[in-house]
């Protein structure tokens, strides 16, 4: 098996075309439809997308919602261990707290900076203590467990304490939180929006329902891991974190019925894809249920369920590159990243779309 280092992943990114503010109309980014099997591009505008979809087919939508995620708080003081010198009255260090995972009784998978400061026992207090939280384990890999407590609904606290938890290329405060979720999003879960969907407006996604095209969603929580760089030189030493996936039958039988008759399975985004080929048996049938899934998708890999992808534009290296490269091949798809930087399109979360898949257009 070729291309398996992670340097073969590499391409010039100028850092000014990450995106760092989303376009005020969510369609009118740029897409670069790529086919597939050839790598031959065409330069479009996002909502043209209709026009590469075809009635019978099914796009795959993740209708996860991303959580206000980070919070930041101060540690309370544990009196019992003040060292001498320490001037009574002085406030507890500042905490950030990024939720990953959602355990049982109120117990939060989190990734804490900075950790040292976040021992075991360590109490966090939030919003002046309308939320508390007690770290109650300090993982293998760093990540703390914390339990909070607090009175009233945890998600309406979370909603006006939280902030969207934005990658951490994007370094711009977001104006208005509802632009990095979906219009279509739907069950809490989320570190991180699958942020191909960013482009959809509700009148898009109308307009592609009314052409004969079927809509499916299925659930995958976006971790943080999304974001993890491979530091292994050899990819295969890279390890995923899990994301939990969910597919409800209906949805599961939308994938399934497209597919026996003949239709093609779009998938938007890399959660989308991640999900049905997690959920898939080894004959490409969706299995409804959920799970969880680490699947890391890269050149050699054979796709079950997935004819089409519509993504964003990736990071050099990354895991996301990695898997489109595993659909259209590692050097069509570093020519068309090369084109990209060249014709300056926006790139990452905020940034413009890429369609691979197959270029002949309907007719109208």
């Amino acid at each position: 098996m070729e291309h398996l280092r992670k340097s073969d992943y590499y391409f010039e990114l100028p850092e000014e075309l990450i995106a760092q503010d989303p376009l005020p109309d969510r369609s009118s980014s740029r897409l670069l439809a790529v086919d597939k099997r050839t790598g031959a591009f065409e330069h479009r505008i996002f909502r043209d997308i209709t026009e590469y979809l075809r009635p019978g087919d099914c796009l795959v939508l993740n209708n996860t919602k991303v959580i206000p995620a980070r919070l930041i708080g101060e540690r309370l003081i544990d009196y019992s261990d003040i060292k001498p010198g320490f001037a009574p009255g002085a406030e507890g260090a500042q905490i950030e707290v990024l939720l990953l995972k959602r355990r049982e009784n109120d117990i939060w998978e989190t990734l804490v900076k900075p950790g040292k400061k976040a021992r075991t026992g360590t109490k966090i207090s939030f919003g002046g203590g309308a939320l508390l939280g007690t770290v109650v384990d300090v993982l293998p890999d760093g990540n703390r467990l914390v339990q909070f407590t607090y009175r009233g609904i945890f998600e309406e606290i979370l909603d006006s304490l939280g902030q969207m938890p934005l990658p951490p290329y994007i370094t711009h405060k977001l104006q208005d939180k509802t632009r990095y979720q979906t219009v279509y999003a739907k069950y809490d879960g989320s570190a991180a929006a699958p942020t191909a969907g960013l482009h959809f407006t509700p009148e898009l996604l109308k307009e592609i329902e009314e052409m004969g095209v079927t809509i499916a969603s299925v659930t995958l929580h976006v971790g943080l891991g999304t974001f993890r760089p491979v530091k292994e030189e050899n990819i295969l030493e890279h390890h995923m974190h899990t994301e939990a996936y969910q597919v409800l039958p209906e949805e599961a039988e939308k994938i399934n019925r497209t597919k026996r008759e003949g239709g093609r399975i779009i998938c938007v985004g890399t959660t989308s894809c991640r999900t049905v080929e997690s959920a898939a048996d080894e004959n490409g049938v969706v299995q409804a249920g959920s799970g969880d899934t680490d699947i890391f998708i890269y050149p050699g890999y054979r796709f079950k369920v997935l004819d089409g992808l519509i993504t964003n534009f990736h990071l050099p290296e990354s895991t996301l590159l990695m898997l489109v490269s595993a659909l259209a091949g590692r050097e069509n798809v570093l020519r068309v990243y090369e084109e990209a930087v060249k014709e300056r399109y926006r790139f990452f979360s905020f940034g413009d779309a890429c369609y691979f898949g197959e270029l002949e257009r309907r007719t109208i």
